[in-house]
Formats: structure tokens, sequence, C-alpha cells
């Protein structure tokens, strides 16, 4: 046994005996606290602490007593190694468990220190399981508004960290019930940045893209936060599903001059431009992906190459009136049958329009659109013609200068 726990017991039980105020009962029990933190022997801590949480929640000593003693000590626990703070914590709050809710504010505090250690550790889930604990809706504690989407948007990123994307959608839900009432700018970004890693998790990435996209405009971001922001919209931009959401976002991506700067940017550039992206041209830009991109979809192909083939799929419907199966494969670099079952899936789903032609083995491409395609190709006819003007310009700078000027006399 630890030689502080007999001196420390005795004092203890001597104390419980002996009347007094409160006042001088809280200084005795302080007194004995400091002399086992003080200890230079991190078991006669250990050891000491518990023999000092049995003493003082137990219903003989006044509750003010008490909460005022457990407060001290959950202040105090931060002063103190990780690897005791941790094993005290722990005992404390299965010590306390029965009488929760006469110690709801202490509780909270140690959960929170206890919840820093294990992330600290890169324990994630053991740290979101931690913060779960504190009754933030179910205890007679009123927290505040900010106090309680901190904790739930802490939770949050906890859970994604440990890849489990549904129990941080979970409690992001319940953020969103209290983000409207915060005041606190810094939350609402924190609100934001893990609302949208929550959908880039669950594979929405169209709905990410416009919150990232959202966030790389705040001011109160850095700058470095902000083009991470807009890094991450291009990415799941180029990872969604074709259809007309995901072309009005290349479109306002496209038209952002800073994406220009972003080492994606190439592929943004032919995604717009409906140009036929190879799978060659692909392996610089996986190496951007986070572990959940990389995932496989149902039929055996990356989230990026899913994404390519229906994009190449989209292209080839503006370049051909109709293709063959076997073409169609060989266009798209993958198996005849498979061209044919996403050109289906997609013409169902009305993300592209056409119809399938299984007796001749023939997809026919149909263009609704006349307007809107006959636009995007004066669009990008002006965006070639402003690039060769710029090379140009950069090469013949003075011949630039004299039309411009002979422009302006006549």
């Amino acid at each position: 046994m630890s030689s502080i726990v007999p001196a420390v017991k005795h004092e203890l039980n001597l104390l419980s005996n002996s009347g007094g105020s409160h006042k001088d009962q809280t200084e005795k029990y302080h007194g004995i606290l400091n002399t086992i933190l003080s200890s230079s022997s991190g078991d006669d801590v250990v050891e000491g602490v518990k023999v000092f949480i049995d003493a003082i929640v137990n219903e003989n000593v006044s509750l003010v007593i008490s909460r005022q003693l457990l407060t001290e000590l959950s202040n105090r626990l931060s002063q103190q190694p990780d690897t005791i703070a941790k094993v005290v914590s722990h005992y404390i709050l299965d010590k306390v468990q029965p009488r929760v809710i006469s110690f709801e504010e202490q509780v909270a505090s140690i959960r929170q220190h206890l919840a820093k250690i294990y992330e600290a550790e890169q324990s994630w889930r053991e740290a979101a399981d931690v913060l779960v604990g504190i009754p933030l809706e179910t205890g007679q504690k009123q927290y505040s508004v900010d106090y309680k989407l901190d904790t739930y948007l802490k939770i949050a990123r906890l859970y994604l960290e440990n890849d489990d994307p549904v129990q941080a959608e979970a409690f992001i839900n319940r953020a969103s019930l209290l983000q409207a009432e915060s005041k606190n700018e810094q939350l609402q970004i924190y609100y934001k940045v893990c609302y949208a890693r929550v959908l880039d998790y669950r594979r929405k990435f169209i709905e990410a893209a416009q919150r990232y996209n959202e966030l790389s405009y705040r001011n109160i971001i850095d700058e470095g936060e902000r083009m991470t922001a807009l890094k991450n919209a291009l990415i799941c931009t180029i990872l969604a599903s074709a259809g007309q959401q995901r072309s009005r976002m290349l479109a306002t991506l496209f038209k952002d001059e800073r994406c220009q700067h972003l080492p994606a940017y190439s592929i943004l550039e032919k995604m717009y431009l409906d140009r036929i992206i190879h799978r060659s041209e692909l392996q610089e830009f996986g190496n951007f992906l986070q572990p959940h991109q990389k995932a496989s979809t149902a039929d055996g192909s990356t989230i990026l190459e899913r994404a390519v083939i229906e994009h190449n799929l989209l292209s080839a419907s503006k370049l051909y009136n109709n293709i063959t199966f076997e073409e169609l494969g060989a266009l798209l670099e993958i198996p005849p049958s498979k061209a044919e079952k996403i050109a289906s899936q997609m013409i169902t789903e009305t993300r592209m329009n056409g119809h399938i032609d299984q007796i001749d083995s023939i997809v026919h491409f149909e263009t609704r659109e006349v307007l809107p395609t006959w636009d995007k190709q004066i669009q990008s006819l002006c965006y070639q013609v402003n690039q060769i003007i710029e090379k140009i310009n950069n090469n013949e700078p003075e011949w630039i200068n004299r039309v411009s000027e002979e422009q302006m006399v006549h």
C-alpha cells in the first residue's frame, strides 16, 4: 500500500467525525488535498486522490463542501501529468455516477479535460465518447448556447477523425439547431467547416463543394485556410456526379481566378470545357485525395474514376449524335457493358438526355437545350481567343500596344 494512504485516511476519518463550520471543514479538506497533490510519487497521488474522492462524495459530507472540493480538484487536474489525470478522472466519473445530477458542472469540466488528453493521444473515439457523457440537454444545469454548440462540434469533429461520419452527422444535426442562436462568429465558421466535412465524408460532394466555396470567401479565416477551403471545393466538385448542379459549380469555380493557382486546375478546366479526360491524367490529381475520397463505388470503380467516366460520357453526348456500346467503352476506357449501364443510369436519373437501343447496341444522345449549348460554345471560343491574346501579349507586348493605339486613332 502507498505510504501516503494511511495518513490521508486517518486525517479524513478525524475530519468526518469532527464538528465545525463549513468554512473550517473546507479549509481542512483543502489542506489534505494539497498534501496529496504535492506528493512526489505518482502512485501516491493516484491512491491518495481515490481515498479523498471516496470521502468527499459521501452523503455525510455537505453537498456545498463536496462541490467546492470537486471543483478545486477538477481545476488542478490540468497541472498533473496526463497519465495521472486520466486515471483520476475515470475514478471520479465512476464514483460520482450515482449522484451525477448533484455534480453536473464538475463532471462536465472533468470530461472536457479528459477528452483533451485522449485527443492529444489521437484516441478520437474515446475523446468523443467522453464528451457525449456531458448531459447537455437532459441535465438540470442550464448550459449556454455557445457551450453546447462548441461541445457538439467537438464531438462531430472527433468522430470524423475516427472515420465515423454517421455519428458525426448526428451531432452536426444537433449543432444545426443551435447555430442560428449563437452570435459567436468563430463558432459559426467552426460549424460550417464541420458541416462541409460531414457532407464530404458522406459523399454528398456537390453540397460539400458549395459550403467549402462559401468558406473560401470568409475574411475571418486567414488566407491559407481560405485557399484550402477553395481546394476542397474544387476536389469535391470534380468528385461529384455529373449533372446540372455540378455544371453550375464548375462554372463558379472556373470563373474564380484564385482557382488558377491550384494544382488541380487543369482537370477543372477540362471538365468545364466538356473535354474528354483520359485515365492517365488522373494520377497527379489522385494524390490530393483524402483516404475516404479514394473509396470504391458499388461497381468497383473508385469515386474519382466513376466521376470522370460520367463526365466523359456527358462530354461524348455533346460530340456525338449516337455511338455504339463498343465505341463508347473504348472512349471511356471501360468495358462496353459497363458503359451501357452507366449511360442507362444517367439517362434514367435525367442527368443526361438520350435513349438506348439495346437491339443495335447503340446509345442515342438528344440535345434538348440548344441555346445553352450554343452559349457555352461561344463562351469556350471567347476563352480560347483570350488565351491566345494573353500568350501574344506575353511574347510580343509592343505589337499589342501598337495595335491598340491604331484602333484608338481610327
